[in-house]
């Protein structure tokens, strides 16, 4: 019995995509009941913190605290936490296991390498092409890695490409934009800007979609469209607003404000600004070919975006507009705040010209007038550059799997002796390390903490001192010699813990402190130090 050609069609589609799914899964279980030390430590303990306080303390999103800066409540400003809530949804039933934040972030990677297919053949009219794409997004070293870490991009670039998707179908139609589907669209860009709002960058492609429907002469209602542009700002803004006026930690605002902006005043303050400002646009192309593509991963985008003129695609402005954004969010933030994953809004878009490149080849070979031996060896080629990419999927991040054994196991073990409402100071700068101390109270760098913050930290309830990073800790003499008048719970451990309870102030503390200032003003602190065998270092040894 004959099956039909779309049958067939859509049976092979089915069954590929399915292919590619599976393969996408293998990759992103590797490490995935890791403890999340592993990169970047410090942006997965945060998540997986305020996803641990949303079951514990407030079950309400719009108020998500993260462990230090003091005893509870410590509200911070961030993104619409969507993925830790989830999290915390599953640990009302399952209990609290930072797994199931990897869960979600994994379903949201595994979605998008879905969408990213769907995506792509609609927009060339090519099932190989969505297929090339989504087995592209599948391996790219960045997409594996990130799409299972604890953290918010993964979700974020989902809502991107299902917005991005719903904008190209919506505004590449000949009649005017419906409401239904400007409504799914505002609905997911909402989403997407709530998720992170680097997401934002989706307005200069959806602005190429709108400029195209100009030079098409196709109806561009006003009411519309506006309502698609300005209302998942507004959302944004408002939700900004919200957490803004009640957080103690203003972590979106404050790197704007702080970080990003100066050094965009400084790149056109001066020839030398903008040459600096260039040099660290170029690092960050380079962070996103070596560890967020792949050599390969990037070698197809580039073609795809030369081949692009070329190559039958529904919107042309979609792409040349998503990497326009993408680009100056890079030129904008990623030259400052310079990790790779912030080049992750880019990939889905890397993975479509990808996609088109190898969809456009296949079929000019098929067309191409040459003998079948040459045609079967032209097709060959895209496997085996598919393998290749299958077979380099992980090394680019290797690296990024390690973590410190000792860190956990020290971490764990002081969270069992110590007492479950105890306000501690870490001396580590590290959300992560924190995470697992499953304490509340402060984190800090123990060369730069002051005899004074403590004090102010314990008359706030602060109970214990972790040395973590003892011997920044024994070069800060002033301090160091300070927390002698506490007993150290353990003298033979990796972190020594003071207990910094007044209770337990040594008796001759006082005299002990007033010797050493009286050293210290003759500069000889250190070696007073030394000559009472305390806070030695390694030269001082």
């Amino acid at each position: 019995m004959d099956v039909p050609a779309p049958q067939l069609r859509s049976a092979l589609w089915g069954a590929g995509l399915a292919g590619i799914l599976s393969i996408a899964l293998v990759l992103r279980l590797h490490g995935i009941h890791d403890p999340i030390l592993d990169h970047p430590g410090w942006r997965q303990g945060d998540t997986a913190a305020i996803a641990r306080n949303f079951a514990r303390l407030r079950f309400d999103i719009m108020y998500p605290q993260t462990l230090y800066n003091g005893p509870p409540p410590n509200y911070v400003e961030l993104e619409l936490q969507i993925v830790p809530f989830l999290a915390a949804s599953l640990y009302k039933i399952f209990g609290i296991h930072e797994i199931f934040g990897r869960i979600v972030s994994l379903a949201f990677g595994l979605g998008t390498v879905a969408l990213v297919a769907y995506f792509g053949r609609w927009l060339f009219a090519a099932e190989l092409a969505g297929l090339a794409a989504g087995f592209l997004y599948g391996v790219f070293p960045g997409s594996v890695y990130y799409g299972r870490t604890f953290m918010p991009d993964t979700a974020m670039v989902f809502f991107l490409t299902a917005a991005l998707y719903a904008a190209a179908r919506t505004l590449c139609a000949r009649d005017a934009p419906t409401w239904r589907g400007v409504g799914g669209t505002t609905a997911l860009l909402t989403l997407a800007y709530l998720a992170k709002p680097v997401a934002a960058v989706a307005v200069v492609p959806i602005a190429g979609l709108i400029a195209e429907r100009l030079r098409l002469r196709r109806p561009v209602p006003f009411v519309p469209i506006a309502i698609l542009i300005a209302v998942p700002f507004l959302t944004l803004f408002l939700y900004d607003r919200r957490v803004d006026s009640y957080a103690e930690w203003h972590w979106a605002s404050g790197i704007t404000r702080l970080h990003v902006l100066p050094a965009l005043r400084g790149a056109f303050a001066s020839g030398a600004g903008f040459y600096l400002k260039l040099v660290a646009f170029k690092n960050a192309i380079g962070m996103l070919r070596q560890t967020m593509l792949g050599t390969i991963g990037f070698a197809l985008a580039l073609a795809g975006f030369v081949a692009l003129p070329w190559t039958r695609a529904r919107s042309t402005w979609l792409v040349w507009g998503w990497l326009a954004g993408g680009l100056l969010y890079m030129f904008v933030v990623v030259t400052v705040e310079r990790v790779d994953y912030y080049t992750y809004p880019l990939l889905p878009l890397c993975a479509l010209a990808g996609g088109g490149a190898t969809g456009a080849f296949l079929a000019a070979v098929a067309a191409a007038g040459i003998s079948r031996a040459a045609r079967v060896a032209l097709f060959a080629l895209v496997p085996i550059v598919g393998l290749t990419a299958l077979a380099g999927a992980r090394a680019p991040v290797a690296g990024y799997y390690r973590y410190s054994k000792a860190t956990y196991r020290n971490a764990v073990a002081l969270d069992r002796r110590l007492p479950k409402d105890a306000l501690v100071v870490i001396g580590h700068y590290g959300p992560d390390l924190q995470y697992y101390l499953d304490r509340f109270g402060w984190e800090e760098d123990p060369l730069l903490w002051t005899p004074f913050d403590e004090e102010s930290a314990i008359r706030k309830g602060a109970r214990y001192f972790i040395s973590v990073e003892d011997g920044r800790l024994r070069h800060n003499v002033e301090l160091c010699a300070w927390l002698q008048r506490f007993p150290v719970l353990d003298p033979h451990a990796q972190w020594p813990v003071y207990q910094t309870d007044p209770a337990k102030v040594s008796p001759a503390a006082d005299r002990f402190w007033q010797a050493f200032r009286r050293a210290e003003r003759a500069h000889a602190a250190r070696p007073f130090l030394d000559a009472h065998g305390l806070c030695l270092t390694a030269r001082s040894r």
